[in-house]
This record gives C-alpha cells, sequence and structure tokens, in this order.
C-alpha cells in the first residue's frame, strides 16, 4: 500500500511536469510567430515609407531615379523608371528592409502639368 501512493505522486507529477512543459513551448511558438509578424509589417511601413518619399520627390523633380533611404532601424530603397507619360509611366519600386523581413510595394504614375497621378499600387511578393 505504502508503494502504491509514491507510484500514484511519480504518476502525477510526470503528467502536470508534461503539462506545464506543452504550456511552455507553445507560449515561446506564439512568441516568435508573433514577433516574426510584427517585423514583417514593420519592413511594409518602411516601403510605405519609401513610396511616399520616392513620389514626392518624383513630383518635385520628374528627373529623380531613386535613392536609399533610412527609416528607423531599417532601410528603402526607391527605384525609378519611366519617363512618365501615359505609353511609358513611372515604374516606382520601393524595398523596405527590416532585419531579414524584406517588403516591396510597386506603383505606376503618370506626370503631366505638374501633376502626379498613380495609376496603380501593389505589393509586390
Amino acid at each position: 500500500m505504502k508503494g502504491q501512493a509514491l507510484i500514484t505522486l511519480i504518476f502525477f507529477s510526470v503528467i502536470a511536469i508534461s503539462v506545464t512543459t506543452g504550456a511552455v513551448i507553445m507560449i515561446a511558438v506564439n512568441s516568435l510567430a508573433g514577433s516574426k509578424a510584427q517585423d514583417g509589417i514593420i519592413a511594409y511601413e518602411i516601403a510605405q515609407s519609401g513610396m511616399d518619399n520616392g513620389q514626392l520627390r518624383l513630383l518635385r523633380d520628374p528627373s529623380y531615379t531613386g535613392e536609399t533611404l533610412s527609416v528607423g532601424t531599417g532601410s528603402a530603397v526607391i527605384q525609378v523608371s519611366g519617363s512618365g507619360t501615359a505609353l511609358d509611366p513611372y515604374i516606382i519600386l520601393s524595398k523596405g528592409q527590416s532585419g531579414n523581413f524584406i517588403r516591396q510595394i510597386q506603383v505606376k504614375a503618370t506626370y503631366l502639368n505638374n501633376t502626379l497621378s498613380v495609376i496603380s499600387q501593389k505589393e509586390i511578393f
């Protein structure tokens, strides 16, 4: 009888340790996934900042071809091609990077009578 109580105690202790270990692992995995998702969002916001800067610079100087812009802890690389006409619109590409995460946004725009008109904007995967 005395041995039976010890075996029961060990059995429930093993179950409790297993459940606790599983819960800790789940918390760690969810925390890591959440931080990776946040880094992806930050990279997208950096790309959007680069795109906003690129459009403003292009509006002020139609011969603007791009630059690298530091944004917070990341950077945005802006590239502009095309002539801005309806047949050859500007293609503005902004690549935002935060850590190992990279997100890209592309805008097509025309420039006529000192007005920059956005035709389309999309994220490039």
